[in-house]
């Protein structure tokens, strides 16, 4: 019976974290004039973070032991690890798209120079999603540039910036 009361309570202490973690996600996206686009994949990346610490925590509850808990968790992380090892930059630009919407200090609408010492150029931040930031150049091109080489990069901002939108 004690079992069966710590389960719920894990539980229900998911779900009240997930809907405090989601109202400051959401208050620091509306103060950045961030888009929805973006707070929602940021949100379902908290969520299942969360949602598999609970799981891990409701196996030790339950009984499994922390060593059988732990080579279990292991091994998925091997098995995830292994399939993303040959997309390692997909993994690297969720990461950096993570770091961006808490950290950069560039939004959408603004207007940047990106010194990429193969091609450098200026343009208005369109959208940043969570694998590419989309920049219109000032010809009227479109680049999509990886989160991952954002970071890395110089990014200026020129000028002032243009009427922030955001996608509601």
């Amino acid at each position: 019976m004690t079992k069966l009361l710590m389960v719920v309570g894990c539980i229900l202490l998911f779900l009240l974290l997930s809907q405090v973690v989601d109202r400051i996600v959401r208050e620091l996206a509306n103060k950045r004039n961030v888009s929805a686009y973006r707070v929602g994949y940021l949100t379902k990346i908290t969520y299942f973070a969360m949602l598999f610490c609970t799981i891990a925590v409701v196996c030790l509850v339950l009984g499994l032991g922390y060593g059988d808990v732990a080579l279990f968790l292991s091994s998925v992380f091997a098995v995830v690890g292994i399939a993303l090892f040959a997309q390692w930059s997909i993994l690297s630009n969720i990461t950096a798209s993570v770091i961006i919407f808490f950290g950069f200090p560039y939004r959408v609408g603004d207007r940047i120079r990106v010194l990429d010492p193969d091609a450098t150029f200026t343009g208005v931040i369109q959208e940043i999603t969570m694998f590419h930031v989309i920049v219109t150049l000032d010809e009227g091109d479109t680049v999509t540039y990886p989160n991952s080489l954002m970071l890395q990069r110089a990014v200026l901002k020129v000028g002032g910036s243009e009427d922030r939108a955001v996608d509601d």
